[in-house]
Parts: C-alpha cells; structure tokens; sequence
C-alpha cells in the first residue's frame, strides 16, 4: 500500500468512483453499450458485466473477512470470463440494475466490517495475499478506470488528483522488476515523480497526472510525452 493512502482515501475514492461511473453510463445511450470498446473483445455490456461481476467478487472477500472463511473471488478465471460473457447477453435494463445493485451490496457489505476485520488477510485473483482494507482500493480502480473505457465522456483528467497519483504510485510499482522499458516519470503541474524499473536506461516520460495514469495503465497516451519530445514506450494494457 502507499504510504499516503488510507482506508478512509480508499472508502472516498469508491463512492466518488461508483459515482462517476454510473452518472457516466446514465448518460451513455443503450445502444452504444453494443458498441466495442477500446478494451480487446469487449463491448460496453462486456465493461458493464465486468464491473458488476467484480463488486460481487469483491462481496466474497468482504466475507471471507467477515466471517473467517475462505470465499475465493472468482471459482476460476474460465468461471469468471463466462460471467462476463454471460452477463453481456442480459437485456440493458436488467445489467445496468446487476451494476448498481452489486455495487450498493459492496458498499454495505464494507460498512460492517470491524478493524480486526479489516486487517484479515485474503486472496485477489492474482493469488496476492492483503488485508481486507485493500478491498476498496481494488474497487476504486476498477470504477474509476473503466468509467473511462466506458467512452462516454469521461477522461482520466477528469478523475480526482489524490487518486491519479495513487493509482501512477500503484502501477508503477507493480511494472517495477517486469518485462518492459525503465522509466523516470514526471507529472505536470503537480510536482510528483516516479520511477519504473525495468529494461535498458530510464526513459524520461512527462505528462498530466491523468496522462500518466492512462499511459502507465495501457490506454491512450496523448497526454504523455518522451525522450526529446517523442512518443513514450508502449505498454501492454494494466487492469
């Protein structure tokens, strides 16, 4: 966790998140959730099944915390992709209700926890061992990032500063030590550096708070400028 982000950070980032994302797919027309998206395969019903399908899985580690047992997110990762395609197929009014109903269950199921609980370690879907208090910062990305894959309006510097830079200190840290170019990280009116281990000597990259986010995380990096003013270093898509 880094060091300047709190469970009550985390807690904020969810509900402005939920809100973002739900008053950006209230203004999205159900047609064009048919439409792809700029995430390989997925449509917006993809996007919304995906976002409705992770605050449920999320619910089974709030439980597990809870309770003391092990409630595992997904059963399998082909369990998980079936959700999804499955849950892209249910009539628009049916999914968006799953999304807003599954996120409000999440947001309940939080509330109750206690501190003890709150420390109780569980497993993400990437095997990665945290306490429970990691939970809404795992939401928080994923409502906050995908009201921007959305397409419908929403960008990257339209989310909250604080978050931007604990999501670049998030990525950056996880892209640290993997396949991929070192980088050296500047954000634009903000003053915040970061470092990225990795291959070869560190490529300085410099943009907005928000274009560096959505560099770091693989999407469009307009917003992001590299060595002598060039393109930055592609990266695969995070998240």
């Amino acid at each position: 966790m880094a060091a300047d982000r709190s469970r009550a950070d985390s807690l904020r980032w969810v509900a402005q998140g939920t809100a973002i994302f739900f008053g950006a797919l209230a203004a999205l027309p159900d047609d064009l959730l048919e439409r792809p998206t700029a995430l390989d395969g997925w449509s917006g019903r993809h996007l919304l099944a995906h976002v409705a399908a992770n605050a449920d899985a999320l619910v089974n580690l709030v439980n597990w915390a809870h309770i003391g047992e092990e409630r595992p997110m997904y059963s399998s990762p082909a369990q998980r992709d079936a959700d999804i395609e499955a849950g892209a197929r249910r009539p628009a009014a049916e999914l968006c209700a799953w999304a807003a109903q599954a996120a409000e269950t999440l947001d309940a199921r939080l509330a109750e926890l206690d501190e003890q609980q709150w420390n109780h370690e569980v497993r993400t879907a990437q095997g990665r061992t945290v306490p429970a208090e990691e939970v809404p910062w795992m939401r928080a990305r994923e409502v906050m990032v995908h009201a921007v894959d959305l397409g419908a309006g929403v960008e990257f510097d339209d989310l909250p500063d604080d978050f931007l830079a604990a999501l670049i200190d998030d990525i950056a840290a996880k892209r640290s030590g993997a396949a991929g170019p070192a980088l050296a990280l500047t954000a634009t009116g903000h003053g915040g550096t970061w470092a990225v281990s990795g291959a070869g000597d560190p490529t300085p990259v410099t943009g907005t708070l928000g274009g560096l986010a959505a560099y770091l995380s693989g999407r469009r990096s307009d917003g992001v400028t590299g060595t002598g003013g060039g393109p930055a270093p592609e990266l695969p898509r995070w998240l």
